[in-house]
């Protein structure tokens, strides 16, 4: 859940506190490859986020939803890639259930074809 306390100024595009309770899930950060270790969009931020939001999808499966997703921290290597990866991030979350995120630019990832890795943290009840 969501808390938009008048503590702090408005965030747009996150949440600045979720609050949970119940059992932590952890996904490691996601990049953009297939089921089969292919690279999904070679040079295109857009196509990569959409694999890296399904990649977590799958992960979280494992005992979560996106419903329970408190916190997203998104490594990019341009943060001229962001609007693209928050469109891919739409697809999954809406606006009005944000979780508290972080976007990090780094200079290089795991691999060199790779632009974003997002890794997730959720809470389940139970």
């Amino acid at each position: 859940m969501s808390f938009r306390g008048s503590f702090v100024a408005p965030a747009a595009q996150y949440s600045h506190v979720v609050l949970g309770r119940g059992r932590f899930v952890a996904v490691s950060g996601q990049v953009a490859v297939d089921e089969d270790g292919r690279v999904v969009g070679d040079g295109d931020a857009a196509a990569q986020g959409r694999q890296v939001f399904e990649n977590l999808r799958r992960c979280l499966a494992a005992g979560a939803t996106f419903d329970e997703v408190v916190e997203l921290t998104c490594f990019v290597t341009d943060m001229a890639h962001l609007p693209a990866i928050r469109a891919a991030r739409a697809a999954h979350i809406p606006d009005d259930r944000l979780p508290a995120a972080s976007a990090v630019q780094v200079a290089a990832l795991v691999r060199p074809e790779f632009l974003p890795a997002i890794e997730a943290f959720a809470v389940v009840d139970g």
